[in-house]
């Protein structure tokens, strides 16, 4: 694996559990795609820091739980904005 890779890996995990960002947002501000962020965190951080890799699975699974709170306060945001 190269370095700029483990580097990225532990700077997303790092930045998941400071934050608490989804997988979406945390790719818009480190500028990769959602699937490099989860595949960075769900394959390549567990080979490099197990504890940090546990931590941000918490949060995860958190965001897992709340995703459709959160979709449903949006649609409701959207049609509140076209009245």
């Amino acid at each position: 694996m190269n370095d700029y890779i483990i580097i990225r890996a532990i700077k997303i995990g790092e930045h998941i559990l400071e934050t608490k960002d989804t997988i979406r947002t945390t790719g818009k501000k480190f500028g990769v795609a959602r699937s490099t962020v989860y595949r960075d965190i769900t394959e390549r951080l567990p080979e490099i820091n197990k504890e940090l890799a546990i931590k941000v699975n918490e949060v995860l699974e958190f965001n897992k739980t709340e995703r459709h709170i959160r979709g449903g306060e949006a649609t409701r945001r959207k049609y509140s904005q076209n009245n």
